[in-house]
């Protein structure tokens, strides 16, 4: 998706294509790149189309809402999902159940600190659910997270704006 594409759509639909593409995002869905649409969504408030605290909330929002979801997944049938994983790829168990323990050792540093890491950040919500982490506990850790990382890349399109723009536009 180029760069004009993802301008139009912020300009067609405005701050609900934020929400949504970083909820798709936080799911883990292949083919949505916040590395690129979280910095379009700070030039965009850096433009004046939307407020930066406006981008913020609905990108944190919508990180959250991602999270949950696989969380949930990881709750509800991520023990099904490893033993059948592990029936396939049984080199896999040990270092899968390694790092199970070392989420409960770690606890809610373990998810703030995972989701500050490329590729983890979104996976780390599964395992989290298969341990069931205390939720309330889950979503402060995870909201720290996605806040931080979120800030880190709206933010950076937010500070360089006009610059960013003039290079891709």
């Amino acid at each position: 998706m180029s760069v004009q594409v993802l301008t139009q759509y912020f300009t067609q639909y405005g701050a609900i294509f934020v929400f949504v593409i970083v909820l798709l995002e936080y799911m883990n869905l292949p083919g949505f790149p916040a590395g690129v649409i979280m910095p379009l969504a700070g030039i965009w408030a850096a433009k004046g189309a939307i407020s930066f605290p406006m981008v913020m909330l609905l990108s944190v929002a919508a990180g959250l809402l991602g999270s949950w979801i696989l969380y949930f997944l990881g709750r509800l049938g991520g023990d099904a999902f490893f033993r059948f994983y592990v029936r396939k790829f049984p080199r896999q168990k040990e270092l899968i159940e390694k790092n199970l323990e070392a989420l409960r050792r770690r606890g809610a540093v373990g998810v703030f600190l995972g989701k500050l890491v490329p590729m983890i950040r979104t996976l780390i919500s599964i395992p989290a659910g298969m341990i069931s982490m205390e939720f309330g506990r889950y979503t402060l850790s995870s909201a720290l997270g996605v806040l931080v990382w979120n800030t880190v890349f709206i933010g950076a399109g937010y500070m360089m704006g006009d610059t960013v723009w003039r290079i891709f536009a």
